[in-house]
Formats: structure tokens, sequence, C-alpha cells
């Protein structure tokens, strides 16, 4: 796997991240000593401070970079050095494909030696090539660079490798798009009937674009036809193009009274490079779903129940005290007339 320091674009490694069977054809063979070593654009002189490098460039551009390999210990060490398609994994995580795997896109573009020497405690600046092929399409195609050592032991041989993103944009129309699929919605109803609910929902992010890009999406949950309503947000992590992602989200205070609709809208936003002049498209979809407000149904019912009930006792009562005017008023009469 290909990490970064925030401060250097390239990690310090002592072992590993690839086991592949062996036999292995090793660029390096440590015996007992750990190899500990960093990798970082730079220009003819050394690292530049740079994180990664990226370029936006015409199809049919021929252009040099560098990139600096920093040996830590205190033995030479000859590293392999590769380019391949970068990609994110399931993490957000920039790696690119491993030494078994073909590139297709823009780690074919990189030309680079196989290997470099590096000295004891020294750093060594290796410039490589980058050939835009004429036909490329517009957009960004993403690749990483590294520098490997292998260590055989034992019937595996494992591969540790070192290194950064290079984010190549091919000139052209950019287009920055997010579609929104499988959007599902469900109604986090609240037992407390004087309490509301939430909303939580899932949907799929996906870039259908031709660059990198992060969203900031709204969420909207109407209810009582759109009388009331909620509002939340949600984020789309960074995509490369063709990448999706599943997003999770949540609105609080929805009571779910029955009929209600929920809308997401994201709008994308490029990640790197120059937006300028790039044509982005908000996505919106809404749904609408349904939800019995049982807590408040079972306290109307209780409600009536006692209405009811007050009223039957009230009438009882009221009868009770009709009859016993009628008794007082026939005892007052009958008293009257034993008088005569």
């Amino acid at each position: 796997m290909i990490r970064f320091l925030p401060r250097w674009g390239a990690v310090l490694v002592a072992m590993s991240a690839v086991v592949l069977p062996a036999p292995v054809a090793a660029s390096a063979e440590p015996t007992g000593a750990t190899v500990t070593w960093a990798v970082q654009p730079a220009d003819a002189r050394g690292p530049d401070g740079r994180r990664w490098i990226e370029h936006t460039l015409d199809p049919g551009t021929v252009l040099t970079e560098h990139l600096a390999v920093r040996n830590f210990g205190d033995a030479p060490v000859v590293f392999a050095l590769q380019a391949a398609d970068g990609y994110l994994t399931d993490k957000g995580r920039f790696n690119m494909l491993t030494a078994g795997q073909e590139s297709v896109d823009g780690g074919t573009w990189i030309t680079l030696p196989e290997t470099v020497t590096v000295e004891a405690k020294q750093t060594t600046v290796v410039p490589f090539t980058i050939t835009v092929p004429p036909d490329a399409t517009p957009g960004d195609h993403p690749a990483g660079v590294a520098a490997t050592v292998t260590s055989a032991g034992g019937t595996v041989a494992v591969q540790s490798r070192v290194g950064f993103r290079v984010m190549l944009r091919a000139s052209g129309t950019v287009t920055a798009a997010v579609t929104i699929e499988d959007l599902a919605v469900r109604h986090e109803r609240s037992w407390n009937p004087f309490a509301s609910g939430g909303v939580h929902l899932t949907f799929t992010a996906r870039n259908s674009g031709n660059v990198a890009v992060t969203g900031a999406g709204t969420v909207r949950v109407g209810e009582l036809f759109g009388l009331t309503g909620r509002n939340g947000s949600t984020e789309v992590p960074e995509l490369l193009p063709g990448d999706s992602r599943r997003i999770e989200a949540h609105v609080g205070g929805v009571w779910g009274l029955g009929r209600y609709s929920t809308t997401v809208e994201v709008t994308p936003a490029v990640v790197s490079g120059d937006p300028t002049g790039a044509l982005v498209r908000p996505t919106t979809v809404t749904v609408t779903g349904w939800t019995v407000p049982w807590p408040q149904l079972v306290l109307g019912v209780l409600v009536g129940i006692l209405l009811l009930g007050w009223r039957i006792v009230a009438r009882r009562r009221r009868r009770q005290l009709t009859r016993m005017l009628d008794q007082a008023r026939a005892e007052g009469r009958e008293s009257v007339l034993a008088g005569d």
C-alpha cells in the first residue's frame, strides 16, 4: 500500500506490504538490516516540498519530472521503481496497482528507470518522463510512483513499497458530476408520542464526470404535503472518475405522520487543478415514503377511550343526580300532602 505523510507526501517503512509467492526476482535483498526510506516529489536539485505531483497537460505533451528516494539506513540499497494506475481504497486512501496488475491508464504514461541505487544516509533524485497519448480523453488519469524493496525469506518474498500519487489531467472539457443511485429511506420513530423521530437514508454516490470530486449535499424531509420539513446535510468523500461510495445520513425532528418525501441534492466540487471553466452538474433525487404514526395513534385511542369513559361516567352521574332530585321532590310533595 502506498501511504503518505502530510509533510513529506511519502512514508518511512521497514517492512511491508505485499506478499508474493516465491520465487521472486528481488530488486533488493536486505540481510538482517532494516531498510527505511522515503519517496518524495522533487526537482533536479532535490525534494521540493510538494505532497504529490499534479499536472494538466495537452494530449501529445512530453514532460520531465523528478522523484527523490531517501535512504535512512546504514547501507546502500537498490530500489526497484514502479509506476502504475492509481485508485482509492474502500477507506478513501490513495493506492496504486501492484506489480502483478496491468495498468491501462495514467500509469502507462510514466516512464522511469527500473532501479536506482541509493547510498547510506543519502538522497538520490531520479528523473522520469510523462508522455500524454495524442488521443487521451479529457479529465483525470490518476497514477502513482513508488520505490520498492523485496526481501526474501522462507517460502515467500515480502515486497515493501513507498510512493506518492501523480495526478495527471488531460486538457479539455472538465465535467464535475456525481450521480445519486439506490436512494433508500427509513423512518426511525420514537415510541414517545410527544417526541419526534428521524429519517435514516443511504445512497450510492457515483462520480459520473471525468475529474476527481468531492460533494456537499443537502437533505430535506417534508411532511404533511410539504407544510412542514426538516433539513440536514451530507458529505461525499473524494471520488475518482468512475468511483462510487455508499453514503449514510440522518435527519432528526421528523414525526412520520403518514406520507413524507426525502430530497437529496449533491453539488460536486473539483478536488484539484484549476476548476475555472469546469462544467458542474448538481444532482437532485426525491423519494416518497409512508409511515404509520403508531405512537400518536395509540395515544389518540387512549385519549378517546378516556374521553368516552369520562362521558359515560358523567352521564351516569347526571342521571343519578336527576333521580335523586326527582326522589327528593316526590318525598317533599308526599310530606306536604301528609301534613294537610
